[in-house]
C-alpha cells in the first residue's frame, strides 16, 4: 500500500486551500495538451524535466502512466487515468476538512506573527463565497488584518456550535421567504431566539440541478429527476441543502423515495459536482459556482439567502466589527457578484430577525392577566 505524506508552506501570499501534488498536475497537463512538450510548456517546465519526472513516477509506482500510438497524441494509460480520478475525488470529498486544516494553520501563525490580528471563528454551511472571503480578508495588508477561521459543516451543526460557544458566527441558508410552517421553520426556530441572536446579511445565491454538459437527460425539475430515474447524489442530514431539497420535494408533492440515490450523499457542493463530472451520478442539488467550476451545466431552481448568525453579546466585538466593515466594502461586494449565482444581500448589515426569518411574529399588546394573577 502506498503512503501519503502531507506538507505545508509558509508564505506572505494568500494561497488556496488545496493540498497539491506534482504528479496529478503533470498528468492533467499531458491529458490536456496531448504531448509531453505541450505539457512542459503549459507548466513552464523543460521537456527534459517533465519526461524525467514521469519516468521516476512510473518506476516508483510500478506502472505505465502515459501511452503512445504512432501518429497519435500522448494519452494517459488506464493506470494514469485512475490515479488522476482518485486525486480529484479525494480533493472534492475532503475539501471541507482540508479547508479546516488550512484555517487552523493560518490562525495559529496569524497569532504568532501579529498579536494585533483579529481572528474570527466561523462554523458554516459549505459556501464558495465564504472561501473567497477568507482569501480576500487574508490578502489585506493593513495592520490588524482579519483572519477567518472557517469550519465547514451542516447549517444545523453550525448554529449548534454557535450556541455551545465553539464559534463566534454561524453560516446557514434558507429560502428567501420561508413559510411559518416550513421545514426550515421547524428546524431553525428552536435554535435561534430573538433577543439572544442577531443576523448579519451576507449573500443571495442560486441553487439548482447540477447536470452533465448539455443536460443529456433534459432534467428541468425535481419531477423530471423522479420520472427519469436519474441517479441523484444528495447532501448529508443536517445540511441546509438537504433541508432545501426536502422542502422542494414537499412543494412538488414528491416522496423522497421517488429520487433514485436520495440516500447517497457527498459532503460539499464541490463533491456533488465532482460526482456528476466523474459519471458517478447524473444529477445533484447544489450551487451554480460549483457546477461552472467543473464545466457542468446548471438548471436554476430557487434563490436563497445565506445568513451569518451571532450572539447579540458578540456583535460589537472587534473581530465581528472588522468582518462587518469588510463585508460592506465595494471591492468585496464586486468580487462576490463575480461568482456565478451570487449577489451581495445586505452585506454586513445587522437585520431584524422577523425580516429575515418571517416565521417570527412579535405581539405588540401584552396579554391580559387572568383573575387572581398578578400583573408583571
Amino acid at each position: 500500500m502506498h503512503r501519503v505524506q502531507l506538507h505545508y508552506t509558509l508564505s506572505r501570499d494568500a494561497g488556496d486551500a488545496r493540498i497539491r501534488n506534482p504528479l496529478p498536475e503533470l498528468l492533467q497537463a499531458v491529458a490536456g495538451q496531448g504531448s509531453i512538450s505541450g505539457a512542459a510548456r503549459s507548466l513552464d517546465l523543460s521537456y527534459r524535466h517533465v519526461w524525467g519526472a514521469l519516468k521516476r513516477w512510473e518506476e516508483q509506482l510500478g506502472g505505465a502512466l502515459i501511452t503512445w500510438n504512432k501518429g497519435q497524441p500522448a494519452r494517459l494509460s488506464e493506470f494514469g487515468s485512475k490515479l488522476l480520478w482518485a486525486e480529484r475525488q479525494a480533493q472534492a470529498r475532503l475539501a471541507p476538512q482540508i479547508a479546516a486544516l488550512h484555517a487552523d494553520l493560518e490562525r495559529a501563525f496569524a497569532v504568532a506573527f501579529d498579536d494585533r490580528a483579529h481572528v474570527l471563528t466561523l462554523y458554516a454551511s459549505h459556501d464558495d463565497a465564504l472561501a473567497a472571503l477568507r482569501a480576500h480578508a487574508a490578502a489585506q495588508a493593513d495592520a490588524g488584518a482579519l483572519h477567518l477561521d472557517i469550519r465547514f459543516c451542516g447549517s444545523v451543526d453550525a448554529i449548534r456550535a454557535l450556541n455551545e460557544g465553539r464559534c463566534t458566527l454561524a453560516g446557514f441558508h434558507t429560502l428567501e421567504q420561508p413559510a411559518a410552517d416550513s421545514l426550515s421553520a421547524r428546524i431553525y426556530r428552536p435554535l435561534l431566539q430573538p433577543g439572544l441572536h442577531k443576523i448579519i446579511g451576507f449573500a443571495q445565491r442560486t441553487q439548482g440541478l447540477i447536470v452533465a454538459p448539455g443536460n443529456p437527460l433534459a432534467l428541468r425539475s425535481l419531477a423530471d429527476v423522479a420520472r427519469s430515474g436519474a441517479r441523484f447524489v444528495n447532501r448529508p442530514l443536517g445540511t441546509g441543502t438537504r433541508v432545501l431539497l426536502d422542502e422542494l420535494l414537499a412543494q412538488a408533492g414528491l416522496d423522497a423515495q421517488a429520487i433514485a440515490g436520495y440516500a447517497q450523499s457527498e459532503p460539499s457542493h464541490t463533491a456533488i459536482a465532482q460526482a456528476v463530472a466523474a459519471g458517478a451520478a447524473d444529477v445533484g442539488l447544489g450551487i451554480e459556482v460549483a457546477a461552472r467550476a467543473h464545466g457542468l451545466d446548471f438548471v436554476a431552481l430557487v434563490h436563497e439567502r445565506y445568513h451569518l448568525a451571532c450572539l447579540k453579546s458578540s456583535l460589537e466585538q472587534d473581530a465581528t466589527r472588522a468582518l462587518r466593515s469588510l463585508l460592506q466594502t465595494p471591492r468585496w461586494q464586486a468580487q462576490m457578484a463575480a461568482l456565478p449565482g451570487y449577489q451581495p444581500w445586505h452585506c454586513g448589515a445587522v437585520l431584524a430577525m422577523k425580516q429575515v426569518l418571517p416565521w417570527w411574529r412579535f405581539a405588540h399588546e401584552k396579554r391580559r392577566a387572568e383573575p387572581g394573577e398578578e400583573s408583571a
